[in-house]
């Protein structure tokens, strides 16, 4: 039995000892995981919906990505892209996606689509990244004629389109105010700055709830800004608050203000009673707070004892005028204009709101927006039988609040320059942007890399303030301009007193060509838009009753200008002296363009 024992114990050791070694138990052995499977790189087609296209057209771009047999559908994006243009990211949907490219996106000539493709987390382990190419899409410049037919004169133009507000809480007596403005042209200001105004108190320099800029007397506002810019005036009157900021605004402190401006020569032409009254931001301490019927019986008519005929009196000469928000506040203007006294009206238009803000919008189709909205008040007015009132846009600009990068960039330029053309077309005979110095926002704005500009800060003014507003102080010296300034510098040479509207009709690519032309000291001005922004368009003008002349002068400020500002530096509009010229005339405007264009 013992020897039994013995063989039995022999047996089950060497057995657990040869288990142990397969298990790797006496840690003399291990094993390498295998290699994960190799990605595959798909396949990817473009095709293009068409193979030639013009500037004007817009291409649809069919994308396909395909992991071959037996391999899962792909899933991710793709980006398309060609030359300067690139798509956004667009994400497939069972292996596919389609890009619509914008019309004036691919260069003109010969051009390749390549479409890159990125897997996501799903298909990371699958495929690798890969590109793939179309066939040829030919682009070709649409050609594009600009008529202006000499005989059909139209509204008269008034050089005060050319204004800017100025606010109490800036220094009036800043020494660089004056010349900016003059270098750009300006020709009217308004104060003493929109909500402000109905807590303002001119007298004593003081407000409720507030502290004006202890240099913002209208004394030093008069002697230090208008004079010596010979400026026309338009105040906008308390009606807000009385001096004890105990109840509303007191006709009388308008109407000893007009006095007192009359007694020192202050060139002011306009005045309005309050501030977007229509507007629950507004303070107003009547007892109908922002009521239509209040305002209405505030302003009164000649023969009671309101704002209008107290002003009036003062100084008959000075027009009195009444806010508006045409299709906005439904209840405000037909209860205001049918019950109340003016002599103009003053609307406000910013047809953005922060946060919001879209360079298409801005540029292709904000200022044809604002005739919509001039249109809609002129028959508000006829409704109410004063079908010839003045309208007075005494506020303009492309956001409403907090506004970022757009405001600095060549778009809010060029939305100010079409704007300039919309109002002088639509006989709109005084204009005053928000705003020229003092307002500066910061990085507290829109900076979104969608929105297209080198900085990343914003703000109203259109006119540095200088380094010592740290804010803004990449804008430049205090008075350097923005593309907006620019925008009225160049304006200036069309909107001229005693010319005429002319009417410009163009053909071909009407999607971004934009044209506006007047009489021009017995020439003819025009001031042309390039809205595309990658592609210059080829332009022909040509003038019904002329077909030489004996000078064209051409003055231009484009995005390739105000691309230098991403070095800081703010560059002015180029000159170009072409000399005779046999009309028509041939031109090439630069992308994202503002040409004035005087042919003598």
């Amino acid at each position: 039995m013992k020897n039994l024992h013995q063989n039995a114990a022999l047996w089950m050791a060497v057995s657990l000892a040869a288990t142990l070694t397969a298990c790797g138990g006496g840690g003399g052995g291990s094993t390498t995981p295998p290699p994960p499977p190799a990605k595959t790189t798909p396949t990817i087609t473009v095709t293009p919906s068409a193979s030639t296209i013009t500037t004007a057209q817009a291409l649809s771009v069919a994308v396909a990505v395909n992991g071959g047999s037996g391999n899962a559908v792909p899933t991710g994006s793709i980006t398309l892209s060609s030359g300067a243009y690139t798509s956004s990211a667009t994400t497939l949907a069972s292996g596919s996606a389609t890009v619509n490219v914008a019309a004036g996106s691919l260069a003109v000539g010969a051009n390749t689509l390549t479409a890159s493709y990125t897997p996501d987390s799903s298909s990371s382990s699958t495929y690798n990244a890969a590109t793939g190419k179309s066939s040829a899409v030919n682009v070709t410049a649409i050609a594009t004629t600009v008529a202006v037919n000499q005989a059909s004169i139209g509204p008269a133009i008034s050089d005060k389109l050319l204004g800017m507000n100025m606010a109490a809480w800036y220094d009036p007596t800043t020494a660089a105010v004056v010349p900016a403005f003059q270098a750009a042209g300006i020709k009217a200001v308004r104060w003493p700055g929109g909500s402000w105004s109905d807590d303002y108190h001119w007298a004593t320099n003081t407000m409720c709830g507030n502290t004006p800029n202890t240099n913002a007397t209208f004394a030093n506002f008069v002697n230090d800004l208008v004079t010596p810019g010979s400026f026309d005036v338009a105040l906008t009157a308390n009606y807000g608050t009385n001096a004890a900021c105990t109840g509303p605004g007191d006709p009388t402190e308008a109407a000893a203000w007009i006095a007192q401006a009359k007694s020192i020569n202050a060139h002011v032409s306009h005045m309005t009673v309050g501030n977007e009254e229509y507007g629950s931001w507004e303070d107003d301490l009547h007892s109908k707070k922002n009521d239509a019927a209040t305002y209405a019986a505030a302003v009164g008519t000649a023969s009671t004892s309101g704002y209008y005929s107290l002003i009036k009196a003062a100084d008959s000469s000075v027009l009195v005028g009444v806010d508006v928000n045409p299709g906005n506040s439904p209840a405000w203007d037909p209860t205001v204009l049918a019950n109340s006294k003016y002599d103009f009206v003053e609307y406000h238009y910013y047809p953005q709101a922060p946060g919001s803000e879209s360079d298409t919008y801005l540029v292709q189709k904000a200022a044809n927006d604002l005739t919509t909205e001039i249109n809609t008040l002129k028959t508000e007015l006829a409704t109410a039988g004063n079908p010839n009132t003045p309208i007075y846009v005494g506020e303009i600009g492309s956001v409403y609040s907090n506004p970022g990068k757009q405001s600095l960039s060549i778009t809010q330029g060029l939305y100010a320059g079409q704007v300039l053309g919309e109002l002088m077309n639509d006989g709109v005979a005084r204009a005053t942007w928000w705003i020229g110095f003092g307002n500066c926002n910061g990085t507290q704005g829109n900076d979104s890399s969608s929105l297209y500009g080198w900085q990343n800060f914003g703000g109203y003014n259109v006119f540095a303030d200088g380094p010592s507003d740290t804010g803004c102080a990449g804008a430049g010296p205090i008075g350097t301009m923005s593309p907006t300034a620019r925008a009225f510098q160049l304006f200036s040479k069309v909107a001229v007193n005693g010319e005429s509207v002319l009417t410009a009709t163009v053909a071909g690519d009407t999607a971004n060509v934009r044209a506006y032309a007047a009489t021009n000291s017995g020439g003819t001005a025009l001031v042309l838009f390039n809205l595309n922004q990658s592609v210059s368009a080829p332009v022909t003008v040509s003038l019904s009753a002329q077909t030489t002349s004996s000078d064209v002068l051409v003055e231009t400020y484009s995005k390739a200008l105000y691309d230098q500002s991403q070095n800081n530096v703010w560059a002015a509009p180029t000159t170009t002296d072409l000399g005779t010229k046999t009309l028509p005339l041939a031109l090439t405007l630069d992308p994202w363009s503002m040409n004035v264009v005087i042919i003598k």
